[in-house]
């Protein structure tokens, strides 16, 4: 009697359970995402327990522990990749990314952490010094838009020209670090011979640190005097070719004695200097001038009646000849 009465206690006590479930989803339903967020985050906070489950859930997911990596010296490998990130905690995969043509670096990489706080430690730094280069990295879901895409990106990225061959990534980071925090920045290379090509990018964290950078009147670096401005004004600087040639309009031009019109093969003798096309159409001979050098393309215009004087003393029996068609000057 007793264990019957102890069962249905039990029973009653689960359906309870699972009333207050229900009606707790019911109450958590409308609430927006940011307010979800700041209820666990309190309750986390108070209780372990429930902080413990927050971390298995996010951990579970690797999209909250990949992370992409970009701006990699084309010589470093995955191995070196996973030795920078490391000092954030354990890693799970990590691997430079290689052309399947050429067999070189594509200048990315990824790195998986095994949990969210390694992750998370490590996008607290986001910019690493690696061969050289300064590698940048974000998360791995967010893709290039997780990158440096703020409005005032434009004004806080500078393209730094004229360097000499021997200065690197980290002399130029060096060199523009006085001016305030950089973000991103790196000397270009040639992935074919890893040689500098000259220039390089600088990136800073505020637009004031690179303002500075741009009014410096001191821009001698490596012994050459370099030039500091806007990156996206020196991409602006190339106009493309049709925009800076006049409009060209088609233009009938005169057909000159000795060559062929469309649909009219010449069949007489040329000229001295042309030549004509071995395969002609013949005409007959009705339909040339006497003498067979040209087709008249007009009839003959003779004086208007009324008019005695000849213009430069000419008959207007006299022909004149231009471009291999005879014509006729009219009396003034």
């Amino acid at each position: 009697m007793e264990d019957m009465k102890k069962r249905k206690m039990e029973e009653a006590g689960n359906g309870g359970e699972i009333s207050t479930q229900d009606h707790l989803r019911t109450l958590l339903d409308p609430l927006n995402k940011s307010q979800l967020v700041d209820l666990l985050s309190r309750l986390g906070s108070q209780y372990p327990s429930i902080a413990d489950e927050i971390k298995s859930l996010a951990s579970a997911n690797p999209v909250h522990r990949k992370l992409f990596v970009r701006g990699l010296a084309w010589n470093t490998s995955s191995e070196t990749l996973c030795a920078a990130f490391q000092v954030h905690g354990e890693i799970e995969e990590g691997a430079v990314i290689y052309d399947k043509t050429t067999g070189k670096s594509r200048g990315y990489g990824f790195i998986t952490y095994k949990n969210t706080e390694s992750t998370r430690s490590a996008l607290r730094a986001p910019s690493k010094l690696i061969d050289g280069r300064l590698a940048v990295c974000n998360l791995a879901c967010e893709g290039l838009s997780g990158a440096s895409t703020t409005p005032d990106l434009a004004h806080r990225k500078l393209y730094i020209g004229g360097l000499s061959p021997e200065i690197t990534s980290e002399m130029l980071l060096n060199f523009f670090g006085r001016h305030g925090e950089i973000e991103e920045g790196s000397v270009a290379y040639d992935k074919d011979t890893n040689e500098s090509r000259g220039f390089g990018f600088v990136t800073y964290k505020t637009v004031e640190a690179a303002r500075k950078a741009i009014d410096d009147p001191q821009k001698t670096f490596g012994g050459r005097t370099v030039i500091v401005k806007l990156a996206d004004t020196h991409k602006g600087k190339t106009v493309p070719a049709q925009q800076s040639l006049a409009p060209v309009f088609p233009v009938p031009m005169p057909i000159a004695g000795g060559y062929t019109q469309p649909g009219k093969p010449h069949s007489g003798t040329p000229p001295v200097g042309y030549s004509y096309p071995q395969t002609m159409t013949s005409y007959p001979a009705s339909s040339y001038a006497s003498p067979p050098t040209a087709p008249v393309p007009y009839p003959p215009q003779y004086p208007p009646i009324g008019v005695k004087k000849e213009p430069m003393g000419m008959s207007p029996a006299t022909p004149m000849v231009m471009g291999g068609y005879p014509y006729y000057l009219p009396r003034q």
